[in-house]
C-alpha cells in the first residue's frame, strides 16, 4: 500500500474519532489544524493521536485531507484548504474528501473551488454516530469521472485503515450523489426526531396529561415510535445547534413547496438549541417525556418477555 499522510479537519466529537480509527488501524499520525481552538479541543486532538498543522503545512504534507465539521463551517474550511493549495502550486496534488452534511449544490461550490489544481475532489457522506469499540459508521463517497481512480484509492486506503467506505458508483454518478443521499437520510431521521419534538412540545402546551395521553396513544398504536423518542431526542438535544444549518441545506435540496417542511423544522432546532443552552422550560418537557417513555417502554417489553 502506498505512503499517506492523512489530515482531518477538524477534530470536533465525530471527526476525533474518526482521526483515532485511523491512527489506531496504521493510518500514523494525522495532521488538523488547531489554530484559535479551545484547550478541550486541543486536548481531545492529542487524545485522537492528532497533530497540528497550518493549512499551509496540509497542503505540502498531505495526501488525502477529509472535512468533517458543523455544515456552516464546511464552505470556510473548503475555501482555506483550497487557498493554501493554489499558494502551494498547480501541480502539488492531494485528495480533498468533502464529509458534511451540505445539499448537492454547496458541494459542487466546495469542488468548483479547487479548479485550477492538481486537487482530487470526493463528495463524502456519514451516516451514523461516531467510531467506538463496538461501532463504524457509513461513509458514502462518490466523485466526477476525471477523479475516478483517486476515488479508488482514498476507498482502498480507508477500508485498509479501519473506515467503513461504500463508493456510489454508475455511468452517471459524480459530485454531489454523497451529499444528495446525506440529505434525504438526513431529512428522514432527523426530520423524524423533529416531527417528534414538534408534537411533544404542542402536546405538553396544551396540558401535561395531553402528552401524557400522547404517549399513552403512541405506545398503543405505534411501539416502534416509542423508542426511537427514547433513543433519539435525548442525543439530539446537545446537537440541535448543528442540526440548524443541516435543515437549511435540506431545503435547498428538497426544493419549492415541499422544502418549506423543513424551514419549519429548522426552527424547531433552533428553539431546542436555545433551550439547551440556557436550560430552558423545553428540556425539561422532553427529557420528563423521554424518561416517562422508558418506563413505559420497560414495561410493556417486560409484560411481553413474561407472557412469552
Amino acid at each position: 500500500m502506498p505512503t499517506h499522510t492523512i489530515a482531518l479537519l477538524a477534530p470536533g466529537g465525530m471527526g476525533s474519532k474518526i482521526a483515532a480509527r485511523l491512527s489506531s488501524c496504521g493510518g500514523g499520525t494525522v495532521l488538523t489544524n488547531l489554530e484559535g481552538r479551545s484547550a478541550a479541543t486541543v486536548q481531545r486532538a492529542k487524545e485522537a493521536g492528532m497533530e497540528h498543522a497550518s493549512y499551509a503545512e496540509i497542503a505540502a504534507r498531505a495526501t488525502c485531507v477529509l472535512s468533517v465539521v458543523p455544515p456552516k463551517d464546511a464552505f470556510a474550511v473548503a475555501e482555506a484548504l483550497a487557498g493554501a493549495c493554489k499558494a502551494a502550486g498547480p501541480e502539488r496534488a492531494l485528495t480533498f474528501v468533502d464529509c458534511n452534511a451540505v445539499n448537492p449544490d454547496s458541494v459542487k461550490r466546495m469542488a468548483a473551488l479547487f479548479e485550477g489544481t492538481a486537487v482530487h475532489f470526493i463528495d463524502g457522506a456519514i451516516v451514523g454516530a461516531p467510531p467506538s469499540d463496538t461501532y463504524n459508521p457509513g461513509i458514502y463517497v462518490s466523485s466526477d469521472g476525471k477523479d475516478a481512480g483517486a476515488l479508488d484509492e482514498f476507498v482502498s486506503m480507508a477500508k485498509g485503515f479501519g473506515l467503513n467506505v461504500f463508493p456510489l458508483k454508475g455511468a452517471d454518478a459524480g459530485v454531489g450523489d454523497a451529499s444528495a443521499l446525506k440529505m434525504a437520510h438526513a431529512g428522514i431521521v432527523k426530520g423524524a426526531t423533529g416531527l417528534f419534538v414538534t408534537m411533544i412540545l404542542a402536546a405538553h402546551s396544551t396540558s401535561p396529561s395531553t402528552a401524557e395521553g400522547l404517549l399513552h396513544a403512541l405506545n398503543l398504536s405505534q411501539p416502534a415510535f416509542v423508542d426511537l423518542i427514547i433513543r433519539m431526542i435525548p442525543q439530539m438535544i446537545p446537537k440541535a445547534y448543528r442540526f440548524i444549518k443541516e435543515m437549511d441545506e435540506i431545503v435547498g435540496f428538497v426544493g419549492a413547496e415541499e422544502g418549506k417542511t423543513f424551514e419549519g423544522l429548522e426552527k424547531v432546532f433552533g428553539r431546542v438549541a436555545t433551550a439547551h443552552e440556557g436550560a430552558g422550560p423545553d428540556i425539561a418537557v422532553l427529557m420528563n417525556f423521554v424518561e416517562q417513555a422508558r418506563e413505559t417502554w420497560d414495561a410493556t417489553t417486560s409484560t411481553v418477555l413474561y407472557r412469552n
